[in-house]
């Protein structure tokens, strides 16, 4: 050690030396190990096995077939279509909805159903009409996906109803090669009998060009979490460094301010007023690149904007709460309240009647969900209020409420406990800034 007075800079640590410090490892090794851990548990585990997972994965069936039946039969083709689908699905992993065809479309348009099965007027006409001359086209059962609903969800759907529509054409090509008029027709006619039915898939619920096949909603979801969150963060750190309660370090530079004498309660005020100044900057800028720059398709402008700034503000909100209540680890905090809980519970890219009971339950309220429900509703379904806009609406109304009421509830406990973030510094010299 160097004598006061003398001018020399005292002797500075060296890194192995301080490595050498258990209770130095100690906090950081567990935050970091527990990081790693639960990060892979949540989105792994939501995605390994959907098909295995699938629970009640509404479909539509819709049988529009008019008869009459074939002889000695009691039900027309198309009902006993419905019977048998419904009957080959094991319990409990879907959700057939015995629609008209008005109600199916209006179901498909406000992304309620992932896909239907149609079955048309004349269908058991056309399938009796292949054991005689009159035949002119093979019997069709269209399967319609609905791509708003995220890709993977839209494939699923027209996965199932395509093996239930398969099953149900060989079922029938059974009935069909023991009628009488069968017998004696020649070989390509017998295989034909055998398995009758061509299945057609058709969207039944178009997005434009530029929707990246369902997952823009998602993705703008995400933007506006991200956003939110980090630029939350980034004006904690910037408040916090400007009113000196932490060093600002960029790079080699280091700044120090003197230290404003303010409350914890007033603080927080003064994050939450920037962070709902600077979200109208970051979701204009968000609209303008993904919708003037990238051209992603999108209707509703101003609604869409209201919703986007809404959403990110909550979030930023939220940041800020638990920042102020939890202190040095509240980014971890809000990490996984924002992202890590709410990627996988999301419903955006792996439907939540394919993901297991706890994704589920999160997606309660979790903000991802509800987030992107509402995105989902103006980019593709019109803005219609039952597509999950009014949920998403609601939902950033609770989660502004619970922001609101959370942090200034801590804040204004430390407050009166006299638990002060830090001892005021002294004001520096312009010399020494």
């Amino acid at each position: 050690m160097t004598a006061p007075g003398s001018g020399q800079q005292p002797s500075l640590a060296r890194a192995l030396v301080v490595a050498r410090h258990g209770k130095l490892w100690l906090v950081p090794t567990i935050l970091c190990a527990l990081v790693a851990l639960c990060l892979t548990l949540l989105y792994l585990g939501g995605i390994l096995n959907p098909n295995g997972n699938l629970r009640d994965l509404p479909i539509a069936l819709v049988n529009e077939d008019k008869g009459p039946p074939l002889p000695g039969q009691q039900q027309t083709l198309g009902a006993q279509v419905s019977s048998s689908v419904t009957a080959a699905t094991p319990a409990g992993t879907v959700e057939w909805r015995r629609l008209s065809q008005a109600q199916m479309e209006d179901q498909l348009a406000s992304g309620k159903i992932y896909g239907a099965l149609v079955i048309p007027a004349d269908f058991t006409s056309s399938v009796a009409a292949l054991t005689t001359p009159q035949a002119t086209a093979q019997p069709a059962l269209t399967v319609l996906t609905n791509p708003g609903l995220g890709s993977l969800g839209s494939s699923l759907a027209s996965q199932i109803t395509q093996r239930a529509a398969h099953q149900a054409s060989l079922s029938i090509g059974r009935q069909l090669t023991t009628q009488p008029s069968a017998q004696g027709v020649n070989a390509t006619t017998r295989v034909l009998l055998g398995d009758p039915i061509t299945v057609t898939t058709q969207v039944g619920h178009p997005l434009g060009k530029h929707s990246g096949l369902g997952l823009t909603a998602f993705y703008f979801t995400l933007l506006l979490v991200l956003t939110g969150f980090v630029g939350g963060n980034i004006i904690t750190n910037g408040v916090d460094a400007g009113l000196g309660y932490t060093d600002n370090e960029i790079g080699p530079w280091h700044t120090r301010r003197p230290t404003v004498p303010i409350s914890r309660t007033q603080t927080l005020l003064l994050k939450m007023l920037m962070t709902a100044g600077i979200t109208v900057l970051t979701t204009s800028l968000l609209m303008i690149a993904a919708i003037g720059i990238l051209g992603m398709d999108a209707s509703h402008l101003p609604l869409l904007w209201i919703f986007s700034y809404c959403a990110s503000l909550a979030v930023g909100l939220g940041v800020q709460a638990i920042n102020a209540a939890f202190g040095g680890i509240g980014q971890v905090v809000s990490m996984f309240v924002f992202i890590a809980l709410a990627l996988p519970s999301s419903g955006a890219t792996i439907p939540l009647h394919a993901v297991p009971g706890f994704y589920r339950f999160l997606a309660l309220f979790e903000p991802m969900r509800q987030l992107s429900d509402g995105v989902r509703a103006i980019l593709y379904f019109d803005a219609r209020a039952d597509a999950g806009l009014t949920r998403g609406w609601v939902m950033i109304a609770i989660g502004v409420a619970l922001a609101l009421l959370f942090g200034f509830a801590m804040t204004l406990y430390y407050d009166r406990k006299g638990l002060h973030r830090l001892t005021a510094r002294p004001a520096t010299t312009d010399a020494e800034d």
